[in-house]
């Protein structure tokens, strides 16, 4: 189905509109979103896209609104999934929690640009050559290999980029607010809120040749998966102040992506197999083989997602893992001095800290003990301990 340029029009400003009211109206004042604001706009953002898919539904057509709902799904899950990178970056370069959002919301604008000019790029060689289903269905079948390799271990958000700035430029170590330049003995210099913003966009690249191939091979239609994809995007920055906390819970997420992306993969080239014209396979003539229709792929994504969340949430090796390492983020966080300058944000993380403490006693020793460097992780619990103890005697 062609979609008229007026409804791309209205569509494009809609998603512009509430990039436009998330700055002026959440971000442009620093502060840290409290738990129900987080719950709250990522409710509406998902509604929001919901309501969209029902308007695709009624006037696009069943096979349509279809393809939207398989494609933003995925996206969504694809997008959870990158948000355990953006919490290490921003770990890393220790943002202040009240500028977190700003740097979220950039993360975000800078992926749908990136993400756009993919979609486009993609369109035009399916539309030219028919053999890029097949590099497609490649690319998603070796991403899922990748993410089921095991992680390493890690704490720096560095790259190239990163390094180049900082050798050519006069940067800073410490933040000024949320500004991107500041002032040192007269001469302007980069602060780590503009090298944390280029760092996310470097990862928004990477994420993008993995998330556009796979929503390619839900749609071709570039009218939904230019939708699918951004209304995926919004609400983003909540969620992560909502699950913040949560996602290491997820333990097999990484399971479930993997199997979606590979499914996709294999329907890439089922399909590219169909439409065959590479004169090195059946003679250039297109082979007879079985198709996935969407509503088969919609089934698979929805039913993947469901088994692997309620798998991680009822693991007790997650719920231990979850728990050992919120509490060492809230103790990190506790002690870093630079983290947030709100004493109300500093007694939650303290509240929070020993809230930790007191499931991670409740659970067996065998899950608890088997976390990384946790010898470490107690005396960063006990030190919090001590300096909160230092705090309320003064």
């Amino acid at each position: 189905m062609t979609v008229p340029p007026l409804i791309w029009g209205i569509t494009i400003v809609v998603i512009l509109a509430l990039l436009a009211f998330d700055y002026f109206f959440h971000i442009r004042k620093a502060h840290v979103p409290t738990l129900k604001e987080a719950a709250v706009w990522s409710s509406i953002y998902v509604g929001i896209a919901i309501v969209f898919g029902i308007l695709v539904l009624i006037f696009g057509g069943s096979a349509m609104g279809s393809e939207y709902f398989a494609g933003y799904i995925t996206e969504k899950a694809l997008s959870v999934d990158n948000l355990f990178v953006f919490l290490i970056i921003i770990a890393s370069f220790h943002v202040p929690r009240e500028d977190q959002q700003k740097v979220l919301l950039f993360g975000i604008v800078f992926s749908l640009i990136a993400r756009t000019g993919f979609i486009f790029l993609g369109a035009a060689l399916i539309n030219s050559f028919a053999w890029v289903f097949y590099a497609f269905g490649l690319i998603l079948i070796l991403t899922a290999g990748n993410l089921l390799k095991p992680e390493k271990d890690g704490d720096e958000a560095d790259n190239f980029i990163i390094r180049l700035a900082r050798k050519m430029f006069h940067t800073t170590d410490y933040y000024d607010g949320d500004k991107l330049f500041t002032q040192v003995d007269g001469k302007r210099a980069l602060t780590p809120m503009l090298l944390v913003m280029v760092a996310i966009g470097g990862t928004d690249i990477l994420f993008a040749l993995d998330s556009i191939p796979a929503i390619f091979g839900l749609t071709q239609n570039v009218y939904i998966v230019f939708t699918a994809t951004a209304f995926s995007l919004m609400g983003l920055r909540q969620l992560y102040f909502l699950i913040d906390g949560l996602l290491d819970r997820l333990i097999y997420l990484s399971y479930g992506l993997a199997a979606i992306l590979a499914f996709i993969g294999v329907k890439l080239i089922l399909h590219a197999l169909h439409e065959n014209n590479l004169p090195f396979i059946n003679g250039g003539e297109p082979v007879e083989v079985i198709e996935i229709t969407t509503g088969l792929s919609l089934t698979v994504i929805i039913g993947v997602l469901l088994v692997t969340v309620i798998a991680s949430l009822l693991s007790k090796a997650g719920k231990a893992q979850t728990a050992i390492n919120n509490a060492r983020r809230h103790a990190v966080n506790y002690l870093d001095l630079g983290y947030t300058a709100d004493l109300a944000e500093r007694e939650r993380i303290f509240k929070a800290l020993v809230e930790e403490e007191r499931q991670i006693l409740q659970m067996e020793p065998k899950y608890r003990n088997k976390a990384k460097d946790v010898d470490k992780i107690r005396e960063q619990v006990a030190e919090a301990h001590r300096q909160h103890e230092e705090y309320l005697a003064r």
